[in-house]
């Protein structure tokens, strides 16, 4: 085992990614700030906004606590959608290729958008709220998806964005015995279902889901009573704040794609490994930009697969390593990589192509010039620890 500060500096180089200029004077803020500046926080752009990457305890400790009891982290930079109309549904699955038509009242699906060559446009999370659709899009993406929407479908269906709205993200075996104490609604709530209640005494809407592989919820609140529910939580001894760092090392152990980064416009859903996100019937059918293209890899398997990589040693392949065969043939490259505290070792996931996507499949991975062994594996790296009943 290398020596515990060998393995904070792999952490300390978690890059913040979607990030602006940092001689961007357009950055934007988040509601929540200040108190990130008060608590401690490194801040960093990323998204064009100036957020935390972590906190005096530093990202190796933030993991390991979100791992271990509940982490909270400012996720208000991303976009709140919400799609109004009978019509809303059949509109959205004119740009996305998840079922909509079939999400019961109360449940949250996982989609993307997609262009005509069936590239990921971006990905988002899509709640049925019984009367109007709610989307919550990627911070870097947000402005064009709005875009996108109103283009194609703002005929058919009103749009609104909520800038007055901003998002927390609770995640963390314990986040379940605080969201107990502050929103006794919650209690009974399954993975991917939402719910209107009060936290903390505060309106709110929330998803059970995260992006951690943890339990957890995404809280939309007020801008205006922000910090109010955020000071609230953090009041629970289960929680500490989280910055960026920790949340791209957690994702990347929960086998969890980065938009820009590990799935893009170049890539389809199906060489990202996300064909579950497709149902039979939106397969049959079609009716999605792209759709050729995607139902054709379906029917008969993409070129090359997003997989799973654990290097052999202790040395991290971080994004951009060039993935070789046996021979030393460019096979694909890494798309995310770095340290994986919770296993203890460097992790990492790519596109290789698809005969070399099996489990086991031995890999090399080009290191500062030097070739490192690596195997494909099976994802995520830790179990997911989602409730669903």
């Amino acid at each position: 085992m290398r020596p515990a500060d060998d393995r904070r500096a792999d952490m300390r180089r978690t890059r913040p990614v979607e990030c602006a200029s940092l001689a961007d004077p357009d950055l934007k803020k988040t509601v929540l700030h200040a108190l990130h500046v008060e608590l401690g926080a490194k801040m960093v752009p990323f998204g064009g906004y100036d957020m935390p990457v972590q906190y005096p305890a530093g990202i190796l400790a933030e993991h390991n606590h979100t791992r271990a009891a509940a982490g909270l982290f400012d996720v208000s930079h991303m976009g709140q959608v919400t799609l109004h109309g009978p019509d809303a549904a059949d509109a959205l699955e004119t740009l996305v290729p998840g079922d909509i038509r079939a999400l019961k009242e109360g449940a949250t699906r996982y989609s993307m958008f997609t262009n005509a060559e069936g590239g990921i446009l971006d990905d988002l999370m899509i709640t049925n709220r019984g009367d109007r659709l709610f989307l919550v899009v990627n911070a870097g993406c947000k402005e064009a998806d709005i875009a996108h929407m109103r283009s194609a479908i703002g005929g058919r269906t009103k749009i609104d964005y909520h800038e007055d709205r901003a998002l927390l993200a609770l995640q963390g075996p314990q986040a379940a015995t605080v969201m107990a104490r502050l929103a006794p609604a919650s209690v009974a709530q399954k993975f991917m279902t939402f719910r209107t209640a009060d936290v903390a005494g505060i309106p709110c809407y929330f998803t059970r889901s995260g992006y951690t592989g943890e339990d957890g919820w995404e809280i939309s609140v007020p801008a205006d009573r922000a910090v109010e529910l955020a000071r609230a939580i953090l009041a629970n001894p289960e929680v500490k704040p989280i910055g960026l760092g920790a949340r791209d090392s957690l994702r990347l152990e929960a086998g969890l794609c980065l938009y820009g980064h590990d799935i893009d416009t170049t890539t389809t859903p199906i060489e990202a490994d996300l064909q579950w996100s497709i149902s039979k019937r939106r397969r049959a059918e079609g009716g999605f930009p792209g759709a050729a293209r995607i139902r054709k890899e379906l029917a008969e398997g993409p070129a090359r697969k997003r997989v799973g990589i654990l290097p052999e040693g202790r040395a991290p392949a971080r994004e951009g390593t060039e993935i070789v065969d046996a021979s030393g043939a460019k096979v694909g490259t890494v798309t995310s990589g770095g340290f994986g505290p919770s296993v203890n070792g460097p992790v990492c996931m790519g596109y290789v192509q698809a005969a070399l996507a099996s489990p086991g499949t031995s890999l090399g991975l080009v290191v500062r010039g030097k070739t490192l062994p690596a195997r494909v594996v099976g994802m995520p790296f830790t179990p997911h620890r989602y409730f669903r009943g």
